[in-house]
């Protein structure tokens, strides 16, 4: 036993240093001698036979130097002609900095190792002299990416058909072409001890509020992870309440979307590798609010969102409602639909509350298996999945007619919910609602009903009350919250987003033959 424990104890203490905290030793200088430099590049990057080190001599001033860069990360033909010929053939023109010849726009100079390695990770190609302590980096970032597409989630009618693409920087640009102004500004965030991710918050610094921003980068300042691969790991972790279903910022691939909720006052959060672009703060009502709202005459924009409400609670309720009619309240139905329902439950053996389950989560399986598998597989998996097992439920005896109706009107109406992780919190609210109906009936509905607005009252994102223009009441934002007035009608900002300048545009009235 004593020899367990010591054999035990000196493995524990001649274990190796995790491998981060190695990492945090890199703080080095770059050297002066090029063949200490390349040791120690060696020593950096083993195991990686993708790291290129290409020898030369620079034509102008003979000096031995090293052109360092990973294979597949860089553009081939920009290090060919921008950089290597140059070197190689060119002249500075009396000048002894051999940077004066290549043909890159943008050059940075390094001296410290830990730059130098985040530079190479990052795809830009590191130039070593013989006998410099710094060395130079050049923009031949160049890795697969693909083009600019069409939004696959957010789909639009009369907007743009151009998407977010898994560069960041490609993005801001996109951003950009909508606000060509020099209040749009950018604050650059890195979030990752291995995988260093650039996380960049562009606003508007006339009209966001100064609070906002610092809250938001103080949140992201603080995360202390191996990486961020995507924004929905980033919103998990400086979210207000991680507990709640609901999400607290809004997820856009499209930079038109983006840049209207910038003009409002809001913060977009670009994470560079990932297609989507987060907004804050964000309120209960926006996730129900579509950009081809304002691209459309405002009375049928406001028939639509008022759709989307309705189709809210019958997504959330509908279920629940239709388990406490059955089992508690069925005094509520009309004699002549409740001998219609007793007619198509005569054969069903199982209570009102096991029928929705199964239906329910033979619904969820069936969405999620259309999602998973490839494009057309999965509408046909969906849709005649849905009506094969339907139907057969039904002449097996298991479920009734009535459930099979009621199941299609839950999954049409959380279809119209124009952002998916609001359609998707709804999902899950289904099911808590129909187990506290099948204990309590109509009453436990209104009890869950009170919980769910106390708990959205609660809520809050980035400071900002979740539940605003309602609670806390602010008239001023209902032009454009249940109902979507003309647009030459919201001259103001939305209070939620807390803007410094609450004037949005001036008198737009229109003054035609019909004013």
């Amino acid at each position: 036993m004593t020899m367990s424990f010591l054999h035990w104890f000196k493995w524990k203490t001649h274990q190796p240093a995790p491998p981060h905290q190695a990492q945090e030793k890199l703080s080095g200088m770059v050297n002066t001698s090029l063949a200490a430099n390349i040791a120690e590049l060696s020593t950096l990057f083993s195991l990686a036979p993708d790291l290129v080190i290409r020898h030369l001599t620079i034509q102008s001033t003979g000096h031995e130097a090293a052109l360092v860069y990973l294979n597949g990360l860089n553009d081939k033909n920009s290090i060919n002609n921008n950089v290597l010929r140059p070197l190689q053939n060119g002249t500075t023109n009396g000048s002894s900095d051999s940077s004066s010849s290549v043909t890159i726009g943008y050059i940075m100079k390094l001296k410290r190792w830990e730059d130098v390695e985040l530079a190479i990770f990052q795809g830009y190609s590191v130039l070593f002299t013989e006998g410099q302590s710094e060395v130079q980096t050049f923009d031949t970032q160049g890795w697969p990416q693909r083009s600019i597409e069409d939004p696959q989630i957010e789909s639009s009618l009369k907007g743009a058909h151009q998407g977010f693409v898994e560069t960041g920087t490609q993005n801001i640009a996109m951003i950009r072409r909508y606000i060509p102004n020099r209040e749009l500004k950018m604050r650059e965030l890195t979030v990752g001890r291995r995988g260093k991710t650039k996380v960049s918050i562009l606003y508007l610094a006339d009209v966001a509020h100064p609070d906002v921003l610092k809250e938001l980068e103080d949140r992201i300042g603080r995360l202390d992870v191996d990486a961020i691969l995507n924004t929905g790991e980033l919103e998990g972790f400086i979210e207000d309440n991680p507990y709640s279903p609901f999400p607290q910022f809004l997820s856009t691939e499209r930079p038109d979307a983006a840049a209207s909720q910038i003009l409002q006052g809001r913060f977009a959060v670009v994470v560079d590798r990932s297609p989507s672009v987060l907004i804050g703060p964000a309120t209960f009502t926006s996730f129900f609010q579509s950009l081809d709202d304002y691209s459309t005459r405002w009375l049928i924009a406001t028939f639509i969102r008022l759709l989307r409400f309705v189709g809210f609670i019958v997504a959330a309720f509908l279920p629940a409602l239709y388990i406490a009619a059955i089992s508690f309240n069925y005094e509520v139905i009309p004699i002549k639909l409740i001998l219609s329902i007793g007619e198509s439950r005569e054969r069903v053996p199982f209570p009102p509350i096991v029928e929705a389950l199964l239906m329910e989560i033979t619904l969820e399986m069936l969405r999620e298996a259309g999602i998973r598998l490839p494009t057309p597989i999965g509408q046909t998996v969906g849709i005649v999945g849905g009506i094969v097992i339907g139907q057969a439920a039904v002449q097996a005896g298991i479920v009734s007619n009535v459930m099979v109706i009621v199941v299609a009107a839950t999954a049409i109406a959380s279809f119209i919910i124009p952002n998916y992780d609001m359609a998707s919190a709804i999902r899950l609210i289904r099911f808590p609602m129909m187990i506290i109906a099948s204990m309590f009936g109509i009453v436990g509905i209104v009890i869950g009903l009170m919980t769910l607005i106390a708990h959205l009252i609660s809520l809050e994102s980035l400071g900002t009350p979740y539940g605003s223009p309602v609670a806390p009441m602010r008239f001023a934002d209902w032009k454009d919250t249940f109902v979507r007035l003309p647009i030459w009608k919201m001259n103001k900002r939305p209070v939620s987003a807390r803007p410094l300048q609450d004037k949005r545009q001036g008198s737009n009235h229109p003054r035609g033959d019909g004013k």
